[in-house]
This record gives structure tokens, C-alpha cells and sequence, in this order.
């Protein structure tokens, strides 16, 4: 297997993480991740109607599918 390697930088303000790599190894990284899958593209094509049709309800945390 080969390596991929990356840079991970985490920024002092919040919780956020910066990861970059080079093109061809984001599509080795997509492709092992599924994410040229026809049934997983078929779920964005679903998802992308659904919030053109305001079927999807914005949440801050898990704890608001209580409600």
C-alpha cells in the first residue's frame, strides 16, 4: 500500500483543522472513502432535491432531534 502523504495544520482560534494534499492522492483517498460509489452519488442527487425542497431542518447539536 502506498503512503499518502499530508499536511495537517490546527488553527489556535476554535476547533477547526486545515488538511490539504495533492489532487492525485485526494482521489486515492475519495476512492477508498467510497465517494465514487454510484449508490453514494445516488444519495447526493437525493439529498441535493430534498434541500431544494426544504425537506432538511437545520440542527446546532444532535440534542435538537429531540424536540
Amino acid at each position: 500500500m502506498n503512503s499518502v502523504n499530508m499536511t495537517i495544520k490546527k488553527r489556535n482560534a476554535g476547533r477547526t483543522i486545515s488538511v490539504s494534499f495533492d489532487a492525485d492522492k485526494f482521489e486515492r483517498v475519495a476512492a477508498n472513502f467510497g465517494f465514487f460509489n454510484p449508490d453514494f452519488l445516488r444519495s447526493l442527487q437525493v439529498a441535493e432535491r430534498d434541500i431544494k425542497l426544504g425537506r432538511v431542518k437545520e440542527i446546532c447539536s444532535l440534542k435538537d432531534l429531540r424536540k
